[in-house]
């Protein structure tokens, strides 16, 4: 392996630096857009977008967000995008079955396969599909949004590199005024050892549109190592409702970034629910942004980490506009020699007065070698306004555990129901109720409960 194509990595007191992997650099970016049929929008986004890349290359990482992010064992030359998905293996879902859905679309080692969705939406103007797909279809409603208004291209490697070197991802466009009742399914997968997705998320609605969108991430086998570099985008209008989960259940030899988004217009509402079960390492860099006036974000978090896995979250909810709420609820569980990074801002612009801004994040600890670091912050520009914020971590309570038992529970059952009760203020925060089962039997599995 020459130079060039080495990752050479180094940690300093400013950050990460990387240099170009094999696979990723300009010979292997430009074999690369010779496999893809691109109109030539998205071509001029992918050849600025690896410009900026290869300038970032040298350029720490804001230590801010990533200097308790430990990335030395990342070596992202041993994975590469496919071209094709061979895989027939089946991969085991959370949510894919549990329910009745407007619409459906997956991918396998970032290769969409064939969406569905209910005619009646699409003869209303619903567009739900592959990126790549609608790019080229419908340039015309997806260019003035992807990658402009909430997920910025620049914003540091990791998203220049997804910028690069996407393949695909789900879009739904809900055009004004259309309620789309049912919820609708997205499924992200990686099968074959070695691959990459980059999948993106792109959710429009215009104004007064509502959906509901259920997204799962998932590994088709237990041994088989993957690398994501992800970006969602939710762009909510005037007064319409969006409501977006997103479940993380990769194997624990899966390396997980992503740079997600949303943008709330003038009594717009977006509820954004997010789970994080599983990878080896996952960093989420997580924006809210209220622009209008009347604008309301509620981002529910639940977390649980066993074996080694490192989960860290960035999270930062901006008003840009008075009367705006944010309101977001993180509860964190860790066990064996996990941990759990949190760090998050709450924003307030000069002019976006009686706003009401609050945070917490909340960790229990069920063995004493995992670590938590949750930090979170206030920038507050204007004077009258309401933010609060707030950390606690704790362990178990032996007696507790000794109550439930004596009522007949095994350990592992009376575990089961603290830790269930430990979530279930984030649970009631959730109106669907497929994904609130699928939560607690998640849980289930994490204590070795479930099958």
């Amino acid at each position: 392996m020459t130079e060039t194509e080495e990752t050479i990595m180094s940690q300093t007191s400013q950050g990460m630096t990387i240099s170009r992997p094999g696979g990723f650099d300009r010979a292997g970016f430009e074999s690369f857009l010779e496999t893809r049929n691109d109109p030539g929008w998205v071509m001029d986004m992918r050849r600025r977008a690896f410009d900026v890349y290869s300038e970032k290359q040298s350029i720490p990482l804001d230590p801010e967000e990533w200097k308790r992010v430990e990335l030395r064992a990342f070596r992202p030359e041993k994975f590469a995008v496919a071209a094709t998905s061979e895989t027939s293996e089946v991969v085991e879902t959370l949510l894919e079955d549990r329910g009745e859905f407007a619409g459906r679309v997956s991918y396998v080692d970032g290769i969409g396969q064939s969406p569905v969705l209910d005619q009646s939406l699409a003869d209303q103007g619903v567009l739900f599909g592959n990126l790549a797909t609608l790019a080229s279809e419908h340039g015309e409603i997806l260019k003035p949004h992807f990658m402009q208004n909430a997920v910025q291209l620049d914003t540091d490697r990791f998203s220049a590199w997804h910028a690069a070197f996407w393949t695909g991802g789900t879009v739904l466009y809900v055009p004004r005024g259309v309620e789309i009742e049912q919820p609708l399914y997205s499924l992200i997968s990686l099968a074959r050892d070695g691959a990459a997705d980059f999948s993106h998320t792109l959710i429009i609605l215009e104004d007064g549109a509502s959906a509901t969108l259920l997204e799962e991430t998932s590994s088709a086998s237990r041994d088989a190592a993957g690398l994501h570099v992800g970006a969602v985008e939710l762009l909510v209008g005037r007064d319409a409702r969006l409501r977006y989960v997103q479940l993380q259940n990769w194997n624990d030899k899966v390396w997980h970034f992503a740079h997600q988004a949303g943008r709330v217009q003038s009594n717009g509402s977006l509820q954004w629910t997010v789970g994080g079960l599983g990878a080896k390492l996952a960093h989420i860099h997580q924006d809210v942004h209220l622009d209008g006036r009347g604008a309301e974000a509620q981002v529910n978090g639940v977390t649980f980490a066993t074996d080694r896995q490192v989960l860290s979250y960035y999270t930062q909810q901006t008003h840009h506009a008075a009367d705006t709420h944010s309101d977001l609820l993180y509860k964190d569980v860790l066990r064996d020699k996990s941990r759990v990074i949190w760090r998050g801002m709450i924003k307030v612009d000069q002019e976006a007065q009686q706003t009401d801004g609050y945070q917490r994040n909340d960790s229990l600890v069920l063995t004493p070698t995992c670590r938590v670091d949750a930090i979170p912050g206030l920038e507050i520009e204007a004077d009258d306004v309401r933010c609060t914020h707030g950390a606690t971590a704790g362990r178990v309570d032996e007696e507790q555990v000794f109550y439930c038992m004596s009522r007949g529970l095994t350990k592992y059952e009376a575990m089961h129901v603290i830790v269930e009760g430990f979530f279930q203020t984030v649970f009631d925060r959730i109106p669907v109720e497929i994904v609130r089962d699928t939560l607690s039997q998640t849980v289930e599995r994490k204590l070795g409960i479930g099958d």
